[in-house]
């Protein structure tokens, strides 16, 4: 199976979050990282979905449907940027602390704080460079784990799928909205 990216963008209104997560979850696919904030355009926000499914063809098309969804887009085979944040407390002696510090450094991580007992540590990757350092630091035992989840940039031109409607455009840009006259 393979985790397809999913690029959308929604209206920011109560709800929407939950009609999308419903709707894949009642047609059983698995949601392998999910990530949703502002986007460029007032009361609009741009969604990051990663599902593990063969063919993500018929996602694509009932994600659409949805009244709430503005656009929506495989970025799976397309250029894209792709980053994933992850925080991890791990577990840290006299004798492990500088190792770990050298660690995360090495993998473009940073230390955020050096406890007696333990390292904070944050890295921004790619989330397979993030899994992988993950996996490095169980050696020394992860007190806890937070993960941002998948965030996907289409590189180039952003498919017109993807861009806010004109209405909600003017306002983000400051002109007057043309059907308030």
């Amino acid at each position: 199976m393979t985790v397809h990216t999913l690029i959308a963008l929604v209206h920011d209104r109560p709800g929407v979050l939950h009609r999308i997560v419903t709707l894949l979850r009642r047609r059983g696919y698995n949601i392998v990282s999910l990530a949703v904030g502002r986007s460029e355009t007032a009361g609009i926000s741009r969604l990051t979905l990663a599902v593990a499914i063969d063919d993500a063809t018929q996602v694509v098309k009932q994600l659409d449907r949805l009244v709430e969804v503005i656009g929506v887009a495989d970025a799976t085979a397309v250029p894209t940027v792709t980053r994933e944040t992850a925080l991890l407390k791990v577990r840290a002696t006299n004798d492990t602390r500088d190792t770990i510090a050298a660690q995360a450094l090495a993998a473009g991580g940073q230390v955020l704080d050096l406890g007696d007992d333990d390292v904070i540590v944050e890295i921004t990757e790619r989330p397979e460079q993030v899994e992988e350092f993950v996996s490095a630091m169980r050696v020394f035992g992860i007190a806890e784990l937070m993960r941002t989840g998948r965030l996907a940039m289409m590189r180039g031109r952003t498919p017109r799928v993807l861009e806010a409607p004109n209405d909600y455009r003017a306002q983000a840009d400051g002109a007057p909205n043309e059907e308030a006259a």
